[in-house]
């Protein structure tokens, strides 16, 4: 909970029993900065597909291929992020999440061919992963150090900002950089080789927090403790109607980053790698917004809210890509209405399961909701390239898309509130 604080003694002591420098304010924004870089590389690339797709003549299924790859990435590395952190920390994890990046980003440059392509997006998916796993408890756990009366709220909407805003701010770069400057495939990857040089070099003075696990903060910093089973109860699982909604909040996104490229050039007839990288900011951007402006809402609202939005911009898409003039400025509405919603629904898919959750399992509860996260940015995409592939139109994919997404969000948003409303009630029998 916001302001809850941290014992003296907990926060200068480190892992090994020695002294803990106090953190500082600036290093709550390395880390951040550092996160923001490696969150950008995961939808980077999405406007250069159509550059790989017509110098190497790929198939909409190879592309979806590449996806798939990321996809495997990213939840390999979200399993395995807690017992990495357990063994080097976070800010070695964060460290590792950032030269990962680099590699791939380095490797996606000099090796242009669809080997090195499949290569460098499994490196990117495992640096995202890592980084994911991480980021959020690391920023809170500095905020802590830095100030142990501070509200933790804003780390928390600082951390999930930076992951959603990054979305976007990656293919933008891309975007512009493919329209306006030489080496399309090339100059954007050696810029986020550099971003991680001055990321990795701003990290390494950082001090870790992987130490400051306390009970009565765990609901704040979102550590797992240890805890006895036959005390604690078995351990929960992700509730169905959460992991539904968050998979479908973040399939319309997915949808966007893989193949709006191919729906501006092909359907709406705006072939500009930058506007490419601009609907994608949008889309996000969008999503970072809606979680800000909703900061004092209750969860329920938030997720309310989020599913209007939804619904909205999906019927607005589906009717933006089938009208005898498709309309640009009307898709690009639908884009930032399904950003805006989709940021909603999971802030307030979150909230709703947190509220429930014992705090020593938070931090598992959120590592899975990011894995499903990321299963939503992916699957999509690779359905709809499959169904491309097949001879498929745009439009007619959009809409079957739009029917399947609209009904799971808005029957797991019933349920969710649902849940919500009979354990309330519950607990206040």
């Amino acid at each position: 909970m916001a302001g809850m604080g941290v014992s003296k003694a907990d926060s200068d002591v480190s892992a090994a029993g020695a002294p803990a420098r106090v953190a500082r304010g600036s290093d709550f924004w390395t880390v951040a900065f550092a996160f923001l870089i490696v969150a950008m590389s995961a939808t980077l690339p999405s406007p250069l597909y159509g550059l790989y797709r017509t110098r190497d003549h790929l198939s909409a299924f190879t592309i979806t291929i590449v996806y798939g790859v990321f996809a495997a990435g990213t939840i390999g590395a979200l399993r395995a992020g807690p017992a990495i952190v357990g063994r080097v920390g976070r800010r070695g994890t964060m460290l590792a999440a950032v030269a990962t990046m680099m590699a791939a980003a380095g490797l996606l440059a000099v090796w242009k061919a669809l080997p090195g392509l499949v290569a460098g997006r499994l490196l990117t998916g495992v640096a995202v992963g890592l980084a994911s796993g991480t980021a959020i408890t690391f920023l809170i756990e500095l905020r802590l150090r830095a100030d142990p009366r501070a509200d933790v709220a804003r780390a928390r909407v600082i951390g999930t900002s930076v992951n959603v805003g990054a979305l976007g701010i990656g293919p933008l770069l891309a975007g512009v950089l493919a329209q306006f400057a030489k080496w399309p495939l090339t100059l954007s990857h050696l810029v986020m080789v550099g971003l991680g040089a001055v990321a990795l070099a701003a990290l390494a003075p950082v001090p870790e927090t992987g130490s400051v696990t306390r009970r009565g903060d765990a609901a704040t910093s979102g550590a797992e403790l240890p805890s006895t089973p036959a005390a604690e109860g078995p351990r929960p699982r992700l509730p169905i109607p959460a992991a539904a909604a968050t998979l479908a909040a973040f399939a319309a996104n997915g949808l966007f980053a893989g193949l709006s490229g191919l729906f501006l050039s092909v359907t709406l007839h705006h072939p500009s790698h930058a506007l490419s990288g601009l609907t994608l900011f949008l889309v996000f951007t969008s999503g970072v917004i809606s979680q800000v402006a909703t900061g004092s809402w209750p969860a329920s609202r938030v997720l309310a809210f989020g599913t209007g939005s939804m619904l909205v911009g999906l019927v607005s898409m589906a009717v933006s890509v089938r009208l005898s003039s498709p309309s640009l400025a009307l898709f690009l509405i639908s884009g930032a209405l399904i950003g805006a919603g989709a940021g909603a629904v999971f802030k307030g898919t979150t909230g709703l399961v947190l509220e429930t959750t014992a705090p020593q399992y938070r931090l598992a509860m959120t590592s899975a909701l990011l894995i499903v996260l990321f299963i939503g940015l992916s699957v999509p995409v690779i359905g709809a390239g499959i169904a491309l592939d097949e001879g498929a139109t745009a439009p007619d994919t959009v809409l079957v898309f739009a029917i399947l997404v609209g009904l799971g969000v808005t029957a797991s948003g019933w349920a969710l509130l649902g849940r919500r409303s009979a354990s309330h009630q519950k607990t206040t029998a």
